[in-house]
């Protein structure tokens, strides 16, 4: 608002000097008129500098926008092995048993071109996977592991008909799977949401920060 308030008044002021000015030059007062033309010229230039400066911040939040995806809570229930709730945008829960040192979610990610997205289009998602998983390779093949499918099969799957469709659909820019990972603790709460890039995790309270800064 106060970019908008500043480009007003910046053109304001100069298309009245200039006004005032064609008025002067009317009437061969020269030396005004062309230093008041010249006044009103710097405020127009500066009102198309502040516009193009907004522009370039509408287009940098739009690119940047993070969408929530949800907010996964863990409790520990013995060793290695927890229990998650996955809690998403509209507040409904689900209730998971993960065993591994990580969970890991993934997500099917539909990304529009730039164009696209100045113009009200964000990154589409839907989240596919939930599941524990190890550090190592070796714990990774032997141990149990869990893994849930967060949304059932549908018949009309907008991710698969852009991908089959794709040269019919220029504005989509990319189509491909996304999955983000961070350690299992008790009481760790993190959030999970959408950028232009894909998935993205991040903690949100103190158990989960010194998990994630212990993190190996």
């Amino acid at each position: 608002m106060t970019i908008t308030a500043l480009i007003v008044v910046l053109a304001l002021t100069g298309a009245l000097l200039l006004f005032a000015a064609v008025r002067r030059l009317r009437r061969r007062r020269m030396f005004g008129g062309l230093l008041t033309g010249a006044t009103a010229l710097v405020l127009i230039l500066l009102s198309v500098c502040a516009l193009l400066v907004a522009e370039n911040l509408q287009t940098y939040q739009r690119l940047s926008f993070e969408q929530p995806a949800g907010e996964l809570q863990l409790t520990r229930i013995g060793p290695r092995a927890f229990n998650a709730v996955l809690t998403y945008p509209s507040g409904e829960r689900a209730n998971y048993s993960l065993r591994g040192d990580e969970w890991q979610v993934d997500a099917r990610v539909l990304k529009w071109h730039a164009f696209a997205n100045l113009i009200g289009f964000d990154t589409a998602y839907r989240l596919e996977r939930l599941g524990g998983r190890y550090s190592t390779v070796e714990d990774e093949r032997a141990q149990a592991r869990t893994v849930y499918a967060l949304n059932p099969p549908q018949r009309i799957d907008p991710w698969d008909l852009a991908r089959r469709y794709h040269s019919w659909i220029p504005w989509v820019d990319a189509v491909y799977g996304s999955a983000t990972f961070l350690p299992m603790a008790d009481g760790a709460l993190y959030e999970i949401k959408v950028s232009q890039s894909g998935l993205l995790a991040r903690p949100l309270n103190q158990a989960a920060r010194e998990a994630v800064s212990g993190w190996h």
